[in-house]
């Protein structure tokens, strides 16, 4: 176990207070030290709060599975910093690149095909495709830019509710074993990104959620 204390269910989550609009860097130096550790995570968004981990980590990806409940066929997405680091986990054409440009950052999800250096247990097995989003918010951007790689993420929405968790202290007192890390950004919102394949010939609404694509 590291010093840290992650996976540990014996003990309490960390707590912290970071400042929505200007996040203090040496928390988040903790919170990617705690991801790197294989930590779970619960993060603002510009959407809701999420749930992330460290990318390609089996035993902290099993973990979100368990809490969540999800089962084997729930794709999860993976938020980036910037379309550079995008581009290394999907195949883009410029028809797609030129779309992205647009929409990113921002609340939105895009199918894309994924490429080898994707983990496979992210990749839809069927359609060998990934969602991905680049979101606009200070705090997981600067986690993010810390961290110098994507998050598996998902919503932070228990099983059994119809929307995601917007109260930090709830979150702590219903997560506070089960967790590593909250981030408290203040109240989080029960949005979801719009969903957007760009897989085919033409952009499909997969989802329509806080962004306004316009096709």
């Amino acid at each position: 176990m590291s010093s840290l204390g992650v996976s540990c269910a014996a003990l309490m989550s960390q707590y912290f207070e970071i400042h929505p609009t200007h996040p203090q860097k040496r928390l988040l130096q903790r919170a990617a030290d705690i991801l790197q550790a294989g930590g779970l995570v619960v993060y603002p968004t510009d959407t809701s709060y999420a749930l992330g981990c460290h990318i390609g980590d089996k035993k902290a990806l099993d973990r979100v599975e368990t809490l969540r409940k999800l089962d084997k066929n729930h794709m999860l997405t993976l938020a980036c910093r910037d379309l550079s680091e995008l581009s290394i986990y999907a195949r883009v054409d410029n028809t797609q690149f030129r779309i992205l440009k647009h929409y990113t950052p921002g609340p939105f999800t895009f199918i894309l095909p994924a490429s080898r250096e994707c983990p496979k247990r992210l990749v839809h097995e069927k359609r060998r495709t990934i969602g991905i989003r680049v979101p606009d918010h200070p705090v997981v951007r600067g986690l993010l830019e810390i961290l110098g790689e994507p998050l598996m993420t998902t919503t932070m929405r228990l099983p059994g509710q119809d929307l995601p968790m917007t109260d930090p202290v709830e979150m702590r007192e219903a997560l506070e074993r089960q967790v590593d890390l909250i981030i408290d950004a203040g109240h989080g919102g029960v949005g979801a990104t719009t969903m957007i394949d760009l897989t085919g010939p033409v952009p499909n609404i997969e989802r329509q959620g806080l962004g306004q694509f316009a096709s």
